[in-house]
C-alpha cells in the first residue's frame, strides 16, 4: 500500500501526508524500543523528526492529523493519549489511563 516508502525497521501501518512530506507510523512490535515508530519523513526521504515519547518504553499505535493541521493525536502502548507539534514531533501533552 506504501510501496514508495521505506520502513525504517518494521513495516508502516499508515502514512499521513502533509506539507513538510509524509508522518508515517511503523508497526511497533519488535521495533527498537530506543527509538520512536512516529516520525516524519521529506518528500525526498530524508528524517525531519522522530516524536518525542512519553516514557521509554512506549511506543506509538494509533495517530491522526488533527483538524487545526497544527498537531498530531496519538495513543501508545503505555497507555496514554498524547498531542504531538505536526512541525517538530514534540510532545504538547500526554494523558496517562489507567
Amino acid at each position: 500500500m506504501y510501496e514508495h516508502l521505506q520502513p525504517r525497521h518494521t513495516k508502516i501501518e499508515k502514512v499521513i501526508a502533509v506539507r513538510d512530506g509524509n508522518v508515517i507510523l511503523e508497526d511497533h512490535n519488535r521495533f527498537p524500543l530506543n527509538k520512536s515508530n512516529l516520525y516524519l519523513l521529506s518528500e525526498n526521504g530524508e528524517l525531519i523528526w522522530e516524536a518525542e515519547r512519553p516514557a521509554p518504553d512506549a511506543h506509538y499505535i494509533r495517530v491522526k492529523l488533527d483538524d487545526d493541521g497544527m498537531s498530531l493525536s496519538a495513543y501508545t502502548t503505555g497507555r496514554h493519549a498524547c498531542e504531538l507539534e505536526l512541525k517538530t514531533g514534540k510532545l504538547l501533552s500526554k494523558i496517562e489511563f489507567k
